[in-house]
Parts: structure tokens; sequence; C-alpha cells
């Protein structure tokens, strides 16, 4: 696991643009096509916004979605919206290059079955991402893959759903899928993330995210994330 601290969550934000889109060409000049999958949060959108002006292959890129809010279209709950907002509105993106997790449905397993399925349609069988962002969250969740939640037993699938956590269920990528990726981008930032970073870095196998594989992992987080890093 490489981590690179920066000064602010801007500045993770600018630093995290600028290598996805190293990658994105890297990406389609190997295999005609990137596909990068996408977490929720504050400092994704930042990051979503500056890479609308960096040099994209944008009708090459696929975006999916890592985790998402059981709750109605537009919802400002939905990472959907945000995700949108950011690529649709300033990038080049194709809209049909956003693969919505169907959250709206009625029958949320079948649900994500679908999901998995058109993952594999687009990624392989067994379906591998180029790149996946994740956050980590105060209680050491990433993706929303949560501490106690049965979702992370979840072995033989790539998509599956979660109890209640903070009001709502969510659909989210598992460990196989993150684990096959050949990148994983990880974003921290804020001081209330500083402990969780720490035990992350230390390969603590206790948090949800330490469970993610460190191999082709690269952390960017401000100086305040990194605190106990940085002395």
């Amino acid at each position: 696991m490489k981590i690179d601290v920066l000064a602010d969550a801007d500045s993770v934000a600018r630093a995290a643009a600028s290598m996805i889109a190293e990658k994105a060409r890297s990406g389609v000049a190997a295999r005609g096509r990137f596909i990068m999958a996408v977490s929720g949060g504050h400092t994704p959108w930042m990051m979503l916004r500056a890479l609308s002006n960096q040099d994209m292959p944008w009708k090459k890129v696929h975006v999916v979605q890592v985790d998402e809010r059981v709750a109605p279209a537009g919802h400002q709950d939905r990472n959907l919206t945000h995700l949108r907002d950011s690529l649709l509105k300033q990038a080049r993106l194709p809209v049909d290059h956003i693969y919505a997790m169907p959250v709206e449905a009625a029958d949320l397993e079948a649900a994500a079955t679908q999901y998995a399925a058109r993952l594999q349609e687009l990624a392989g069988s067994p379906p591998v991402l180029d790149l996946v962002h994740l956050g980590l969250g105060p209680d050491g969740h990433t993706a929303s893959l949560l501490p106690g939640d049965s979702v992370l037993d979840a072995i033989d699938t790539d998509v599956a759903l979660t109890g209640l956590y903070q009001g709502r269920r969510r659909m989210t990528l598992t460990y196989p899928i993150l684990n096959r990726s050949r990148c994983i981008l990880w974003l921290v930032t804020g001081s209330e993330k500083a402990g969780m970073l720490a035990r992350l870095r230390a390969g603590d196998l206790s948090i949800p995210a330490g469970l993610v594989h460190r191999e082709q992992a690269i952390v960017l987080a401000d100086r305040a994330a990194a605190a106990s890093e940085v002395g």
C-alpha cells in the first residue's frame, strides 16, 4: 500500500483526478476501454469535478457505482444524483456510460443479481474493474461494507445488500470484485479518519476496510487524516 499525504481535501481531489486520467489513458491504450467504480462523499465529488478538466478519453470510459443507498430517484441521499451532476453536466461522458445500481426496484435481491450480471457483461466473467475509488468511514467501513453486517461474508457474489445503516439499506460491491480490480484508489480526508487510516495502513483485519487487498492500493490523504503518518 502506497500513501501520499497532501495539504488538504482540494489537493487530494486534484491529485486523484490527475491519477485517474493517467490510468484511463493507459487503460484505453491497453484494453480499448476504462472501467472505474466510484463511491460517494464530498471529496469524491470534488475529484469528479476536477476530472472534467483532465485529458480523458471520455467516449471509452465507463463508470459503475461502488455502493448506493436505497432511496428514490433524484434524492440527495443517492450517490447517483451527485455522480450525474459531476460527470454529465461538466464532463463529456456519454449518458449511457454511467451504470446505476437499481435500488428503486421492488425486489432488491433480484436487482443486486441483475447489477452483478451487468458488470459481467461490461467487464468480463468474473468482472475486473480498472480502478475502484474507495473512502474510509470513521467506523472502519468502506463502500457499504459495514461493521457487523452480513454483507461482509458475501464471498460468492460481486453485489450484495446491507441491513439498515444510518436509516437506509444499501447496495454495494463486495470484497471479491474489489480485490480483483487493477487499482484501488483510497481518498481519505478529515481528522475524524486519522485513527482508522492508521489501522488501515497497519493492515488491521478487524475493520472492514482492512480486508481490501493492499497490493494494488494507493492512498491519497490530507494532513488532517494522516496526522499519525506525518508525526
